[in-house]
């Protein structure tokens, strides 16, 4: 009986994670060019978000470290407001009614931490306009990577994009995935949180300095592992795709450490690599080498080897996610 109930959960616990990803391909995610919707706002994410911007100003202090005390408060406060509603939701819906009740839930809330289609559109829409030198449109798209993009060059586009795909590869595919392999959709949801705090509050400047240093390092902590196994991943999938997958791990290892990230330096990289392009944010860091120009095809050829380290993550993910339920919890 006890085996039946495990077996049931593994399989469960397989197929919520396949679905979620797959009605994230079907349906996506709100586009943030379009904040006033009430799709856009009512995404998890975007609350985590104006949660934490409300209650920062009531973690200030004038006293930095009291005020860096009170930035762990902030992070634990947003963290635990989403994952143990989550954790003790589900646990109700697996101990006490149908399992399907529970895999239907585990599914919608898994889905809300991965984001593929959205950036997989706008990818297709920035290389299409790169192709046709449709510089106005092909702007529209780079906007991921945090720069002006108004003065920006064709080339110079097709980096932000490729750039913001290589991080997005842990921020918004790998880490959220291997969250819910070891932790379930709790972890998930609690990784989300610490990355949504960190794109909130994780920066240097005189205001966050303080109340977001916590976040940031957490942040850094969590993706320590995930970061430098996007970078294997992706030197993985170009081999499977024929890219260059010995200069990717070449310019991973060499250029890891010229972005202010301890993290996405290493995807980032790994994917100059495997194009044999040159990837730049104009006064911060240059990765790679411009063997090749980069064109639209390059940013067609990143897509598809961020879709194939996905593919391969799940891959890796699935027997972690087996051993988990068998040994420590089933849900």
């Amino acid at each position: 009986m006890v085996m039946h109930i495990l077996a049931e959960s593994i399989v469960v616990s397989v197929l919520v994670l396949i679905i979620a990803i797959a009605i994230d391909l079907l349906v996506g995610d709100p586009s943030p060019n379009n904040p006033s919707k009430l799709r856009f706002k009512l995404h998890p994410t975007v609350i985590m978000g104006k949660l934490t911007k409300a209650l920062e100003p009531h973690f200030k202090s004038s006293n930095p470290k009291v005020e860096k005390l009170n930035g762990v408060f902030l992070a634990l406060t947003v963290i635990f407001t989403f994952a143990l509603p989550v954790f003790f939701g589900l646990w109700f819906l697996f101990t006490w009614l149908h399992l399907l009740f529970y895999a239907a839930v585990a599914t919608v809330i898994l889905k809300f931490t991965v984001c593929i289609k959205l950036e997989t559109d706008w990818a297709n829409a920035a290389a299409k306009a790169i192709a046709a030198d449709n510089l106005n449109e092909a702007r529209k798209y780079s906007h991921f990577s945090r720069r002006d993009s108004k003065d920006l060059t064709g080339a110079q586009i097709g980096s932000a994009v490729i750039e913001s795909m290589a991080e997005n590869l842990i921020d918004f595919k790998l880490s959220p995935i291997i969250a819910y392999a070891f932790l379930g959709v709790t972890g998930a949801v609690a990784f989300r949180a610490v990355n949504t705090l960190d794109g909130m509050v994780g920066f240097k400047d005189r205001e966050h300095i303080n109340t977001g240093w916590f976040s940031a390092n957490l942040d850094t902590v969590v993706n320590y592992i995930p970061a430098r196994l996007t970078a294997v991943l992706i030197v993985l999938a170009s081999a499977l795709l024929g890219a260059d997958y010995k200069n990717a791990w070449s310019i991973a290892r060499r250029d890891n450490a010229k972005t202010p990230s301890r993290n996405h330096g290493w995807p980032m990289a790994a994917m100059a690599g495997a194009l044999r392009v040159q990837l730049e944010k104009p006064g911060q860091y240059v990765l790679g080498e411009p063997d090749d120009a980069l064109s639209a095809d390059k940013v067609l050829l990143a897509l598809r080897i961020r879709d194939v380290s996905i593919v391969l993550c799940i891959l890796f993910a699935l027997p972690i996610l087996v051993l988990v339920r068998l040994f420590l919890f089933p849900f």
